[in-house]
């Protein structure tokens, strides 16, 4: 039963990931972005904002902090991933988003100071070529010539940008509860989308992208993170994040099932081999190099 929780949460986040190659024919990226988040602020409000007033005086103290990670979980990675789903499939942006735990792995080794493992090193390397044969559509030759597309590009910046946001969260460690902490980073997120809502062409909401907003603002970004908090609250963060690497089966599945896209034997292979890589850096946790042995002290040392 608790495995269902962080089960939940992955398919509710695959889904969204179909939603968001749904909503580049439906709505502009910078509307979805700011409405999503405006419906998700205004439905947590009554339940958590009381609580961010009492806890007021954290809240001050953290403002730049809290603003940071708004800046890039909320408004860096959400938005480029709507923008990108103008040219790249739903299969391709499962996929790109399996590398998170493997970046954060990465930022923390830079931010975090922590040992590299066997698993890092190897794992890599596999989901680097795994990705280059994943983004050349199975021909690496083609890709030195005509360089990365600006669809690819983005989602790899998104989820870049996701892996710091998750680094930054564990070093900052801001004294909130996860509820008040996330409603005051989805504020500054509305904040921060405002001037490129207020700048879109076309912001109207109709029967075809309602249903979108919604999903990505309510089961997305509220029913999913309630889930996962839960799951690891059972689980424990370690065995929760083995699930995340069932997000690009599920993405895949949904996106030929629904959006008829079209499964290549390229993005098994560079899919594939991708999530083995991120697999081998969760699992292979053997230090990279083992620190030597200090010496027992001599007779001669221990009168010094």
């Amino acid at each position: 039963m608790n495995m269902l929780f962080p089960l939940l949460a992955v398919l509710i986040w695959s889904v969204n990931a179909v939603v968001s190659k749904l909503s580049a024919t439906a709505i502009d990226p910078a509307a979805i972005s700011f409405y999503r988040w405006l419906l998700a602020l205004i439905a947590l409000t009554p339940f958590v904002l009381p609580g961010v007033c009492r806890n007021w005086p954290m809240v001050r103290a953290n403002w730049w902090k809290l603003m940071v990670l708004g800046l890039l979980g909320m408004v860096l990675y959400q938005s480029l991933a709507y923008y990108a789903a103008h040219s790249v499939s739903a299969l391709f942006m499962g996929i790109i988003v399996s590398l998170i735990p493997l970046l954060t792995i990465l930022i923390s080794i830079v931010l975090l100071r922590i040992a590299p493992t066997v698993g890092v090193a190897i794992g890599s390397v596999l989901s680097f070529c795994g990705l280059i044969w994943l983004v050349s559509a199975g021909q690496p030759g083609l890709l030195l010539q005509h360089g990365i597309g600006k669809g690819e590009l983005m989602m790899l910046a998104a989820t870049a940008s996701y892996a710091l946001y998750g680094v930054l969260t564990k070093r900052w460690a801001i004294a909130l509860p996860n509820w008040q902490s996330l409603y005051v980073q989805i504020l500054f997120g509305v904040v921060l989308l405002l001037p490129n809502f207020l700048m879109a062409p076309e912001v109207g909401l109709n029967a075809q992208n309602i249903p979108l907003v919604l999903f990505a603002g309510i089961p997305a970004s509220i029913v999913a993170p309630f889930l996962w908090i839960l799951g690891v609250m059972r689980l424990g963060a370690n065995t929760a994040s083995i699930f995340m690497n069932l997000a690009p089966v599920f993405t895949a599945a949904i996106a030929v099932l629904f959006l008829h896209e079209q499964l290549h034997g390229y993005h098994l292979i560079g899919g594939g081999v991708t999530l083995l890589g991120v697999i081998l850096s969760q699992r292979l946790r053997t230090p990279l190099a083992r620190k030597a042995k200090t010496p027992p002290a001599t007779v001669e040392s221990c009168k010094d």
